[in-house]
C-alpha cells in the first residue's frame, strides 16, 4: 500500500519518516520535496498571513500534487485503490485539501495539525469523500493554529465522510508519541 506524506513549514521530506517508518514493511513511503526554502528546510508555499496561503503558489502546490500521485502510481507499485496522504501542518493542509480535489481516489488521509483554507471550500470543484477513512488530530495547546481549528476542521469532515476520526493531544504544534501511535494504527 502507498503512502506518501506531506511534511511542515520551515522542514523537509525527510521529517515525517520517522512517524510512519514503522509502516515501511506493509507501505511504500514516498516523502515528496518541495523547493521554497524557508530557514533551514522548505515550505509548499508563502503566506499572506496565518490562514491565508499565496494562493498562486498554493493552487501550483495542489496542481504538482495530483500530477505526482499519477506518476507515482505508474512509476511504482501502487494500487490505486490504496493510496494514502499523511501531512503535518502545511502538509495537512495540502492532504486535506488533496483529498477534496481526488474524492476517493485516495483511500485515505491523515492530517496532524492542519485546516481546510476556506477558498478550497468554496472556490476548487470538489469531490466525493464518503468512501475516504481521515485522521485528524491536533494538539491541544498548539500555538500555530488553536485546537479550536482543529475542531472546526474534524467538523467540516465529519459531514464528508462516516470514516472521519478526531483526536487531540496534550501537545503544542507537534507529533506526540500517543499520535504517532493513533497514526500507526
Amino acid at each position: 500500500m502507498p503512502s506518501s506524506q506531506a511534511y511542515g513549514k520551515g522542514s523537509n521530506e525527510q521529517d515525517m519518516y520517522g512517524v510512519v517508518k514503522p509502516l515501511s514493511e506493509e507501505f511504500i513511503i514516498i516523502g515528496i520535496r518541495r523547493d521554497f526554502p524557508m530557514g533551514g528546510g522548505l515550505q509548499y508555499y508563502e503566506l499572506k498571513s496565518l490562514g491565508h496561503p499565496l494562493r498562486e503558489q498554493f493552487d501550483r502546490a495542489i496542481e504538482r500534487l495530483q500530477a505526482f500521485v499519477q506518476y507515482a502510481t505508474g512509476q511504482y507499485p501502487v494500487d490505486p485503490d490504496k493510496r494514502y496522504f499523511l501531512g503535518f501542518s502545511q502538509g495537512a493542509i495540502l492532504s486535506m485539501s488533496l483529498a477534496l480535489m481526488l474524492g476517493n481516489k485516495l483511500k485515505g488521509i491523515v492530517a496532524l495539525n492542519g485546516y481546510v483554507p476556506d477558498f478550497v471550500k468554496t472556490e476548487y470543484a470538489l469531490k466525493s469523500t464518503e468512501d475516504v477513512s481521515v485522521f485528524i488530530s491536533h494538539g491541544e495547546y498548539d500555538s500555530v493554529f488553536p485546537v479550536s481549528i482543529g475542531h472546526e476542521t474534524a467538523a467540516y469532515f465529519q459531514t464528508r465522510t462516516p470514516q472521519c476520526t478526531f483526536k487531540t493531544y496534550p501537545t503544542d504544534h507537534g507529533v506526540s508519541p500517543d499520535n504517532q501511535r493513533d497514526v500507526l494504527q
